[in-house]
C-alpha cells in the first residue's frame, strides 16, 4: 500500500462510534494518544473495521493550525 500522503500513522482502533450516516472512529496511535476520523457507515463496513484492528491513518492537509489561549 503506498499513498502520496506522507502522514501516516498506524494505531489500534478503540472504538466505532456508529450514527445514522457516518461513524466516529477513534485510533489510538501511542499509550494514551488518540486521533479520531469520521467516515461513512458504508466506509466502515468495506473496510472491514474492528474494535482492537489496526489501521492506518492517512493525513493530507495543505493547512495545519495551531492556536492557545
Amino acid at each position: 500500500m503506498k499513498f502520496s500522503a506522507r502522514n501516516q500513522v498506524i494505531g489500534t482502533i478503540k472504538a466505532i462510534n456508529v450514527g445514522a450516516v457516518n461513524s466516529e472512529v477513534v485510533l489510538e496511535v501511542a499509550e494514551g494518544v488518540e486521533m479520531v476520523s469520521i467516515i461513512t457507515n458504508s466506509s466502515v463496513k468495506s473496510l472491514g473495521l474492528k474494535v482492537g484492528q489496526q489501521a492506518y491513518a492517512v493525513i493530507k492537509a495543505s493547512n495545519v493550525m495551531i492556536a492557545v489561549d
